[in-house]
């Protein structure tokens, strides 16, 4: 919600306003349950196979840093705002491994905004994010539009349609 308790609306999210996600702790078991039902190589099943010991070990899957990112984006901002989805990820980059016991936070950046040509209700908001652990070590970041709804299309006059 914004200062004055309303959903968030396009408006909103203005250039460089920034959301925090986290603490989120993240166990070897979720690591093992995620892997075992989405990514089932070695390295993130069994912290002593073969393949894990040239990873130091156990890690999670990069595509559960992003599920756990999503989950905290929406319980951050998303799930009180005018989302309407997005229309894919500009960039994903996992730069350190996510191990048992670690803490995962970050923060969302607000970047660049359109309000859509073809859709005036609705504007188009890049999201920048950075994902780190309890050492303030990055361990993911994730750059991605998203649609938002406008709250109030006939009388926004922040930015011009593109």
């Amino acid at each position: 919600m914004n200062a004055e308790g309303q959903i968030l609306a396009f408006e909103d999210f203005t250039v460089g306003r920034q959301f925090q996600l986290g603490p989120r702790h993240v166990t070897a078991e979720e690591i093992i349950a995620f892997a075992e039902e989405f990514d089932p190589q070695p390295f993130h099943l069994d912290g002593d196979s073969e393949q894990a010991k040239q990873t130091g070990g156990l890690i999670a899957s990069g595509w559960h840093i992003c599920g756990l990112f999503m989950a905290m984006a929406c319980e951050a901002f998303i799930n009180n705002s005018l989302s309407e989805g997005a229309p894919g990820v500009e960039e994903v980059r996992w730069m350190k491994p996510l191990r048992p016991g670690d803490t995962l936070s970050g923060t969302v950046t607000v970047g660049e905004r359109r309000v859509s040509r073809s859709r005036p209700e609705r504007g188009f908001v890049e999201f920048e994010t950075v994902l780190t652990d309890q050492n303030g070590q990055t361990i993911a970041s994730l750059r991605y539009p998203a649609m938002v709804r406008l709250r109030d299309p006939a009388n926004f006059d922040g930015d011009a349609a593109s």
